[in-house]
């Protein structure tokens, strides 16, 4: 497998190398802030928000691959698959932080989503560019935590061409884990590797370049609705209310009594009491107080409902 892996880097490394950074929109000098050296603070950071102000549109025309995306990721995870997201840098540090807010507000297990960046953990706070050069290093990383077909990745690359990526959704089609790329850039090398493309096009930087802003801020955006919607589709809402989150500490205790509050309409004290009798589970205390059911029984409900607590309530 690893002579493959050299091979298959071998194979890849001209291409890549070849494309003219330059041509990438990512890259390109921004004709709105040539003279950024020039202005004002003031003028500065209202330039900043003006460009910041486009991001919102190119998101938009991507919808409907997002949509597409939440399908495929959804239909994964109800198999128990995992999703796995990939990238080098801002793009790697943007996945692994979506991947880390999931378990407290989802109530996923840490195996469920999986944030992997080029250069491993101290990537996270120190600069490993290198590291995304190697699209043997991202075969590697996806095939170490035994990707299987039932996996989905998403590779995230503003520019579109990172090898490390790359790499990583190759090796996924090689398994038959679903790859879904998300980048800034289209065309891209990406979009040859991936089943499904996410391309919010942002156009050129404030800083020419610096990809931590405008595309980073896309990517944010997606992945926002990628895990977002897709946990909402496996049923860990009710309405717009995240039932099935961990009330780990002081706020969020407080939070998960407010939530069985509004959901089945009685005070504080008396979502505190059926939470307490519930284990701190949310979703049991609030099917408990409104089927009027031990939380035993609301348990059961939930299971054959697979956790919707709506589903459950029509029991």
């Amino acid at each position: 497998m690893a002579e493959d892996a050299s091979l298959e880097a071998a194979a890849n490394q001209p291409q890549l190398e070849a494309v003219d950074t330059v041509s990438l929109a990512t890259e390109a000098s921004n004709p709105a802030s040539r003279n950024l050296d020039q202005l004002s603070a003031s003028q500065i950071v209202e330039l900043m928000n003006d460009e910041d102000g486009k991001v919102a549109g190119a998101v938009r025309k991507t919808l409907p691959r997002i949509a597409q995306a939440v399908e495929v990721i959804t239909a994964r995870m109800q198999k128990g698959g995992r999703l796995v997201y990939m990238g080098a840098g801002t793009s790697g540090r943007l996945g692994v932080l979506d991947a880390a807010e999931c378990p407290p507000t989802f109530n996923t297990s840490p195996d469920q989503v999986l944030g992997l960046i080029a250069g491993g953990p101290n990537a996270m706070v120190n600069a490993a560019e290198a590291a995304e050069d190697d699209p043997a290093l991202g075969r590697q990383d996806a095939a170490a935590i035994g990707l299987t077909e039932n996996d989905i990745v998403v590779g995230l690359a503003a520019s579109g061409r990172t090898p490390y990526v790359i790499g990583a959704l190759q090796y996924a089609r090689e398994v038959g884990a679903a790859a879904i790329a998300v980048t800034c850039n289209s065309p891209s090398a990406l979009e040859e590797v991936a089943e499904i493309t996410i391309a919010p096009v942002t156009g050129p930087e404030v800083l020419a370049g610096s990809t931590r802003l405008k595309a980073g801020t896309a990517q944010k955006m997606v992945l926002n609705m990628l895990s977002t919607a897709t946990m909402v589709r496996l049923g860990k809402t009710y309405g717009n209310l995240m039932v099935d989150m961990r009330p780990t500490n002081a706020k969020l205790r407080r939070r998960a009594a407010r939530i069985v509050a509004e959901a089945t309409g009685q005070d504080e004290m008396a979502a505190m009491e059926a939470l307490e009798a519930s284990g701190g589970e949310t979703r049991t205390a609030i099917v408990a107080l409104l089927a009027g059911v031990t939380p035993e029984a609301a348990r059961e409900r939930l299971r054959q409902a697979n956790g919707f607590v709506r589903k459950a309530l029509e029991g």
